[in-house]
């Protein structure tokens, strides 16, 4: 028997077989007025019937009780509850009905909330990825005219790598830190601007990079450079 992991009489339990809503069959005697007992031996007797039926029997589950020690009841769904009340009188099927229904507007007070909650979390994520966007759009409209590197590469029909190496051979770049730097004789002359992009690490820390792009000047330059004859 699976166990009811509390420490007092539990109102309601987790199905042992599905995520279905269930209550306990303690609840079920109070709500009838009954003793536990009887109520047991009441849902004994009416499982065989509800075997040849539903080909399932009803699902057992042990509690502690005050004592601490472990007595069994049954967790039943709705549908089994509403079985057991046709043995009892109308009054107490009516109670047991008002009590599946407070259960079922809980169940989706809950579902609505997380619902809420998920919506809520969805918009502030939406929200940040917007500052974001607009930051880095911010940050980098000095460069929005600029080439970078492989659109240069293209033009002279090179490939990026192949573009790189040649501004190192000719002295115009370095490489330095990950990144290629001007070399300082041709700083200040507006060839380049730095464009940059942010990214999260597995830590979930903001960080960001930058990489140098070419302005119209900058393109010039390399284009008076002859690379390919080089």
């Amino acid at each position: 028997m699976k166990e009811l992991t509390i420490s007092n009489v539990p109102k309601s339990a987790t199905g042992a077989q599905s995520n279905e809503q269930r209550i306990s069959s303690i609840e079920v005697a109070k709500l009838a007025g009954k003793p536990h007992n009887d109520v047991m031996k009441a849902i004994r007797k009416m499982e065989e019937a509800w075997m040849k039926v539903n080909e399932g029997k009803f699902s057992l589950v042990n509690y502690k009780d005050s004592k601490g020690e472990l007595r069994p009841c049954y967790a039943l769904t709705k549908t089994e509850t509403l079985f057991i009340a046709t043995k009892f009188h109308d009054e107490a099927r009516a109670r047991l009905v008002l009590r599946w229904e407070q259960l079922e507007r809980e169940r989706m007070r809950r579902t609505a909330s997380r619902q809420l909650l998920l919506e809520t979390e969805e918009e502030i994520k939406q929200r940040c990825d917007c500052i974001r966007h607009e930051e880095i759009g911010n940050a980098n409209a000095p460069a929005d005219d600029c080439m970078t590197a492989s659109e240069v590469a293209r033009m002279l029909g090179k490939s990026v790598k192949e573009l790189n190496k040649l501004l190192v051979k000719e002295r115009v770049q370095y490489w330095k830190d990950g990144s290629y730097r001007l070399r300082p004789e041709y700083l200040g002359r507006g060839l380049t601007r730095q464009r940059a992009y942010h990214y999260y690490g597995l830590d979930g820390t903001k960080k960001e990079r930058t990489y140098m792009v070419w302005t119209k000047a900058g393109v010039e330059e390399i284009k008076s450079l002859n690379l390919n004859n080089k």
